[in-house]
């Protein structure tokens, strides 16, 4: 479904802990981290898609969250060529999206990122607000910049000004929501049962690092990308 333009009517989500970090996810088999985000289907309201695109991408219903605040228009941005498929190319230009700020009133291991089977992403940690945006995908950073600005003027932060700052790592606990899992968010990493591959082995620590952490987890390998 595009509009006259060409854009794709679409949703994003910044989902905040109780000490105001946001919920940060490594895309299946890639580099680049992102917030939840997804398309509006004929017939949804914002809302709606909102929240059928948290609980595919992460694992998490209604009653898991508080909605915070929303942007008060579309962001748009625009998709290189090269990311977009042939037969649309020229019809498609990218997404517009409505940005929705949530408070998890859940737990961390709520969290689940294998409810479909075809997961966003592998891997996940809390972060402080503002985000490293070099590890967005390029074409994405304007859209983010705009979305966390406009957003934080629904937040409190402390009197004395100082944001806590945070880059835990978390693995996905569980498979299915009736396992069990780690649930005490903490800094500690978490082993998944096998060797990670290099190739993004390398570019977690290199994440890791940026973010001025020396710890991180992944989530086993084998995933399916969503198309």
């Amino acid at each position: 479904m595009l509009d006259r333009e060409g854009f794709r009517p679409n949703v994003g989500i910044i989902l905040l802990n109780a000490n105001n970090e946001v919920w940060w996810g490594k895309r299946v088999r890639e580099h680049s981290w992102q917030f939840p985000q997804g398309g509006i289907k004929y017939g949804e309201t914002p809302e709606q898609a909102m929240y059928r695109e948290l609980e595919e991408e992460i694992g998490l219903r209604q009653e898991h969250v508080k909605i915070v605040g929303r942007t008060r228009d579309w962001l748009r941005y625009e998709v290189p060529d090269h990311f977009i498929k042939r037969e649309v190319r020229g019809h498609y230009r990218g997404q517009k999206q409505i940005w929705f700020l949530l408070r998890m009133v859940a737990r961390d291991n709520d969290v689940n990122l294998r409810l479909t089977d075809h997961p966003e992403f592998d891997a996940w940690r809390w972060h402080d607000y503002w985000v490293p945006l070099d590890v967005v995908i390029e074409f994405k950073r304007d859209v983010y910049q705009r979305a966390l600005q406009e957003l934080s003027r629904f937040i409190t932060w402390p009197a004395n000004g100082e944001r806590r700052h945070s880059s835990r790592y978390l693995r996905q606990p569980h498979e299915r929501r009736s396992q069990g899992g780690n649930g005490n968010g903490g800094n500690k990493a978490v082993a998944n049962g096998g060797n990670a591959s290099k190739a993004v082995a390398a570019a977690s620590k290199a994440i890791a690092d940026a973010a001025g952490s020396s710890k991180m987890v992944l989530a086993q390998q084998g995933i399916t990308r969503k198309e």
